[in-house]
């Protein structure tokens, strides 16, 4: 690992956020459980950054996102924002949510491209167990594969067969 770069964990799975009461909370979701997971499409990386969580991430910092593509000056740069929801079952912790989001960055004219309503219904959808990476780009889908193996081996051989077939790619 490249000096001064710390290895960023995924938010882990804490209590449960009803601590055993049967009333306010029941059926709520928890925001301590799922991690935002870039991918630099033309870098092949994967990382985590945490202040995606608020649009505060190093990538999303000082750039006016455009909700119309068009409009963002030429030479943007292409991400993925892939919001990854940890589950438990028996067997231990797996991926149990991964949605990804297209986004687009142009750092010299602090302009970029972001749906922000696709952003919120992804983030919902991947609270809510789904699994949507289909629309990906297939070196992106190697990338956040290898990256979520990597993470953790056995949370991705505990994963759903949708998870391993939507990003396998041969």
């Amino acid at each position: 690992m490249e000096q001064g770069k710390k290895k960023i964990e995924f938010n882990i799975i804490k209590n449960d956020p009803t601590d055993g009461h049967r009333g306010f909370g029941i059926g709520s979701l928890s925001l301590e459980n799922v991690s935002p997971v870039f991918i630099d499409v033309e870098e092949g990386e994967a990382f985590v950054d945490i202040g995606a969580m608020h649009a505060r991430s190093s990538v999303e910092k000082r750039i006016k996102f455009l909700p119309n593509r068009d409009e963002v000056p030429e030479g943007e740069k292409p991400y993925w924002l892939v919001w990854v929801t940890i589950d438990r079952k028996v067997e231990g912790p797996y991926y149990a949510g991964v949605t990804a989001c297209e986004m687009t960055v142009n750092k010299e004219a602090r302009r970029g491209y972001k749906s922000l309503p696709e952003h919120v219904n992804r983030l919902d959808k991947s609270l809510k167990r789904h699994i949507i990476v289909e629309h990906m780009d297939e070196n992106s889908k190697k990338v956040l594969e290898k990256f979520l193996k990597d993470h953790n081996e056995e949370m991705w051989n505990l994963s759903s067969d949708e998870l391993k077939q939507g990003l396998h790619v041969e």
